[in-house]
């Protein structure tokens, strides 16, 4: 007995020394990452020290051969809370039903270094991880990597969204199983309408100018001079790239680039969409909109100064802290629309099994498990996600404790535009990168709309190789792409 006791002793001391080393070598690739960006290395360079750095924190966590599996998961939101804790929740779950371990692995917090590390550790092999989370516009970049997941989830794709599963396919490959979708909303002040004697939000984008107007004023007259209309994203960033396609596709000026390889952005629709955004600049929006990103439009919404905001659905929790000024005086809608109609930019992550993975079985529970309605439910009333179960929109239980829900259902189902990320595959970050550039230089009035567009295409058939032409019917594309 005692020596039972001795042998578990020393096994646990070992497990915590693993663990240390497995954290020291994770922080120190880490390290090796972000001085990447500002130092050139080989490619072959940098793909040994990948291996080594992965093949030591990967083999170190999992300990002597006959002990049980342990995975090691990716997750761009496991070091946020409250979405750590509910993780680790599941993950305790997962573990007892299974014997199988989960390692989450550290990773930097901004998108973009997110994909330089999970490029280099999928292109370390095996020293990678087994199961990664990925953003809504990741597949075409990173299809090759992951294993088709379609054959092994069959009975589950009918419960999802169209819109929403549509966009983790790349040609007839499932890349990824949709987890946690977003979708651009727009938040609006009750207090303010009711005020200004409004009883709903606006629908269209002449309304939002007269109403963001009005309550500007009114509330400016009563000595809030930092008060504004309208805030949302418009620095030369992916955040932009979703605001403008929205104000585009609902006046049917096309996605940029269509599901045909078309290059359809110089338009009279999206000329005319640049242009009126470019007039909210210094009139309903302030003139720093144009370096705006979601947290600085966030803090001004969060602040009180501000009757309308466009961002994405965690907004809603983040707007009901204690310290927020617009707690229980706001609400949100769909964002105004034109003559195609409303639209919000479709986001969110999904799950995906490395094709080289030492364990892909247990990868696969391991997504399986985190796909599963019941975990799903669970997760959506512990923490608010957003389901992507169609279905789930529908329980009163959770929309009793969500009631964004209720929105958040009309939007997926008919409300969603997807960015042209899988179409252009490879090419889509210099694709994004042009168009945020383009639309800046409008808002900025460094370009004139016209001008813009007709730059922002011959570039956009330089980086592609695509034929250029007129977007088609908003209506009947989004027929066609399941929506």
């Amino acid at each position: 007995m005692l020596a039972s006791r001795n042998h578990s002793t020393d096994h646990a001391v070992e497990s915590r020394n693993m663990e240390g080393r497995t954290q020291t070598v994770t922080r120190a690739l880490l390290r090796v990452v972000y001085a990447a960006r500002s130092t050139p290395r080989s490619k072959a360079g940098w793909g040994v020290g990948v291996a080594l750095l992965f093949c030591i924190a990967v083999n170190c966590g999992r300990g002597p051969v006959g002990e049980p599996v342990t995975l090691t998961f990716i997750h761009q939101r496991s070091a946020n809370f409250p979405f750590q804790q509910e993780y680790e929740r599941e993950l305790q779950q997962f573990t007892k039903e299974t014997g199988i371990r989960v390692k989450f692995l550290p990773h930097p917090e901004i998108t973009s270094a997110q994909m330089e590390l999970w490029r280099k550790l999928l292109a370390a092999g095996p020293a990678g991880a087994d199961v990664y989370s990925i953003d809504v516009i990741w597949p075409g970049l990173l299809s090759e990597y992951f294993i088709d997941l379609k054959p092994y989830f069959t009975n589950e794709l009918s419960a999802y969204f169209p819109a929403i599963l549509s966009s983790y396919f790349v040609g007839d490959k499932l890349v990824a199983i949709p987890y946690g979708p977003d979708i651009g909303l727009f938040f609006y002040r009750t207090d303010l309408l009711e005020k200004y004697g409004y009883r709903a939000p606006p629908a269209t984008w002449s309304e939002l100018e007269t109403m963001a107007a009005r309550i500007q004023s009114g509330e400016r007259a009563q000595g809030r001079k930092n008060f504004w209309g309208y805030v949302w994203q418009g620095a030369p960033m992916e955040a932009l790239t979703c605001d403008a396609l929205e104000w585009q596709a609902s006046e049917g000026g096309g996605r940029i680039v269509e599901a045909d390889q078309t290059i359809s952005v110089n338009n009279p629709q999206a000329i005319r969409s640049w242009q009126r955004a470019a007039h909210w600049v210094g009139s309903i929006s302030p003139p720093s909109v144009t370096s705006f990103n979601e947290e600085d439009t966030l803090n001004v919404w969060l602040d009180g100064d501000a009757a309308f905001m466009r961002t994405w659905p965690p907004a809603y929790g983040i707007s009901q802290v204690s310290s927020s000024q617009v707690r229980n005086k706001f609400n949100v809608a769909l964002l105004p629309g034109g003559r195609a109609g409303q639209f919000g930019t479709l986001g969110g992550i999904a799950l995906a099994v490395s094709r080289s993975s030492a364990h892909p079985r247990e990868a696969l529970e391991l997504v399986r498990f985190f796909a599963r309605r019941d975990v799903e439910l669970q997760r959506s009333q512990a923490i608010g996600e957003a389901p992507v179960r169609s279905e789930l929109y529908e329980l009163p239980e959770l929309l009793a404790a969500n009631p964004q829900f209720a929105l958040l259902g009309r939007a997926f189902g008919s409300a969603a535009v997807s960015r042209p990320s899988n179409v252009t595959g490879k090419k889509y970050e210099e694709v994004s990168d042009a168009y945020q550039r383009a639309v800046n230089s409008v808002l900025t009035h460094q370009k004139t709309a016209p001008d813009a567009a007709a730059a922002l295409e011959r570039e956009l058939v330089r980086i592609t190789g695509f034929k250029t032409g007129p977007p088609p019917s908003l209506s009947g594309r989004l027929a066609r792409e399941g929506h």
